[in-house]
């Protein structure tokens, strides 16, 4: 066992420059959810000449499942976009309508485990800094797409899960079952894994790993080889419709779409306590009126609930409709919501995480071993643990330590590169050793 973790160890250095290469192109082409065309074609032709086995589009997403899609004419606005920055077009032709994200097949026609990993792969809505104390400026990897960026590490995600392919796929004649990679498209907003889950891409899958850089993780060779704490969450979108007229000469004629919004949302932000448990609910989006002489007609607002439980999450976003609801009638104003996003509470398996903590222990460059800590926010790959888990399978979020720049969804975020082969091998040496051992 101990040539294995030298040559994992050996092969993984050697493809270190290769990482950071993928992880700065995706930087630089940053695509938001559903849009992700050029990242997801550059993916799929990397895996195709690896030799995986590709799905794309409707192989691998449940359209109708689909939440927070943009409008028909943002996708072809982006799709243009991602063919002239590169994207091979026979594979974006099999994305119309949004359908991104990208899964690789490693077989290896030998009866064993399914294990699959999920790696996402959108960029945040938001403007980079465009300062030359950045690091992607100065070094040449700035975003050059209007309001996208990649905040959150989602572009070394990405990287990591072509690069442990790659090294996997180099074993397979030591290695037994099969080995998906995921990369999901819109993870930002909670939008993309229930569709991959409702696809059945996950039904016959025996181990789920996938994790995330920095967080509760945040020193160069720290990893947290199992997380929880994950709040189950509702996006959604609002509407309010009123009636428009002159301020000034007949304002009793006008029902006021602003007022109501407005109201709504003050009200909104009186719901977070229960004795169950946390409970949270934001209003991050307001937005109403066209002049200072005119009763506003039209207001639009976006918010989310998040709870510790996935009741506690329903209770809160029932009340937040209520309110909404009230709030339309008291101004006398027609509404609609929109569901545009959803995850669900989460936990990582004691049993898989003990695995990979003794997996890490070989690898140089990690320095300290967190056995559990908590992700207090949402994310969607919980669809994916918990299909996993009522299958009686086992899965796992981790956290990868890395210093950054700056927090998470700042316009300043950026990481220590030297992450991207320490989580590509603890990825690696953990899927060895679940593939030698089978079904725990």
């Amino acid at each position: 066992m101990n040539n294995i973790y030298k040559d994992i160890d050996r092969v993984v250095d050697l493809l270190e420059k290769e990482i950071i290469e993928f992880r700065r192109d995706f930087h630089k082409y940053a695509e938001v959810g559903w849009t992700e065309f050029r990242t997801s074609s550059k993916i799929t032709e990397y895996l195709e000449k690896m030799g995986l086995e590709v799905k794309l589009g409707g192989e691998i997403l449940n359209k109708e499942s689909m939440m927070g899609v943009p409008s028909e004419e943002e996708l072809k606005k982006h799709m243009q976009r991602a063919l002239e920055q590169g994207a091979v077009k026979k594979y974006t032709e099999k994305m119309y309508g949004g359908l991104t994200g990208v899964v690789g097949i490693l077989d290896t026609k030998i009866q064993g485990p399914t294990t699959a990993f999920r790696f996402d792969i959108d960029a945040n809505d938001g403007i980079e800094n465009n300062s030359l104390d950045h690091r992607p400026k100065k070094e040449g990897f700035l975003s050059v797409n209007s309001g996208a960026m990649h905040a959150c590490g989602h572009d070394g995600h990405a990287a990591i899960g072509l690069t442990v392919a790659k090294v996997l796929k180099s074993m397979e004649s030591k290695l037994c079952g099969k080995f998906v990679f995921i990369f999901q498209p819109a993870e930002e907003g909670a939008r993309g894994a229930y569709s991959i889950v409702k696809s059945g891409l996950l039904d016959e899958v025996d181990y789920f790993l996938s994790g995330h850089i920095g967080f509760a993780a945040n020193k160069l060779g720290q990893i947290v080889c199992n997380t929880d704490g994950f709040l189950s969450t509702t996006k959604f979108d609002v509407s309010f419709k009123g009636k428009s007229s002159h301020a000034g000469a007949s304002p009793q004629n006008g029902k006021n779409a602003l007022l109501g919004a407005a109201s709504a949302a003050l009200n909104l932000h009186t719901l977070c306590q229960h004795e169950e448990g946390a409970t949270r609910i934001n209003v991050g989006v307001l937005n109403a009126g066209t002049g200072r002489n005119v009763v506003p007609e039209y207001a639009e607002m976006k918010l989310e609930t998040r709870g510790e439980t996935d009741s506690l999450n329903q209770y809160v976003t029932s009340r937040a409709i209520d309110i909404i609801k009230g709030a339309a009638m008291m101004h006398g104003l027609e509404y609609k919501v929109k569901v545009v996003g959803r995850a669900q509470r989460g936990k990582s398996d004691k049993e898989l995480s003990k695995i990979i903590e003794e997996q890490a222990k070989n690898i140089g460059e990690v320095d300290e071993i967190v056995e559990y800590a908590k992700l207090t926010g949402s994310e969607d790959a919980t669809y994916m643990m918990n299909k996993v888990q009522e299958n009686g399978g086992k899965a796992v979020y981790l956290m990868f330590g890395t210093k950054k720049a700056a927090d998470h969804h700042n316009s300043s975020f950026d990481f220590d590169e030297g992450v991207l082969k320490i989580a590509t091998k603890v990825y690696v040496l953990s899927a060895i050793k679940i593939n030698e051992r089978g079904r725990i």
